[in-house]
Formats: structure tokens, sequence, C-alpha cells
């Protein structure tokens, strides 16, 4: 355990951003998933609005920097490709 101030705010910065970058990704990645399943059952309405909602859920995780910006832009191109597919 830090035994300097400034150490101890470090510890307690990173644990607050890690909670945050954590809850992003996991929203992003639920999101990922719905419209996986929608691709996979062949719903193609449903997956392209899903498709919109996981993209805006990529671009929010890419830009708080939870996401490394060409691992967000490969998901979107793989989704995106399983979507037109349909």
């Amino acid at each position: 355990m830090p035994n300097i101030k400034s150490a101890k705010k470090r510890v307690r910065v990173n644990h607050d951003a890690r909670a945050l970058n954590a809850a992003f990704k996991s929203d992003m990645r639920s999101a990922v998933k719905r419209v996986e399943k929608l691709a996979a059952s062949k719903e193609a309405d449903q997956a392209k609005e899903a498709l919109a909602t996981a993209v805006k859920k990529i671009d929010k995780a890419v830009q708080r920097g939870a996401l490394h910006k060409n691992n967000g832009n490969r998901t979107k191109s793989r989704l995106s490709k399983k979507v037109n597919a349909l």
C-alpha cells in the first residue's frame, strides 16, 4: 500500500478509471453479442437496428480509450459484414 499522498490518489484514480472502462467494454460486448445472435437467426431488420447501437457503443469505447482504434474498426467491419450478408 502506498504511503505518499499522491501515490494513494493515483491508486484511487486508476481504480475508478478501470471500473469505468470495464463498464464501457461490457456494454459494448453485450451489444456486439446481440448483433451476432440476431445475424445468426437471420433477422435482418432487427440486426440492422442492433448494429447501429453496437457501432455507437464501440465508438464510445474507442473514444474513451477503453478500446484501441483498430480493434474498434475491425469489430465494426466484421459485424457489418455479417449483417450485410443477410
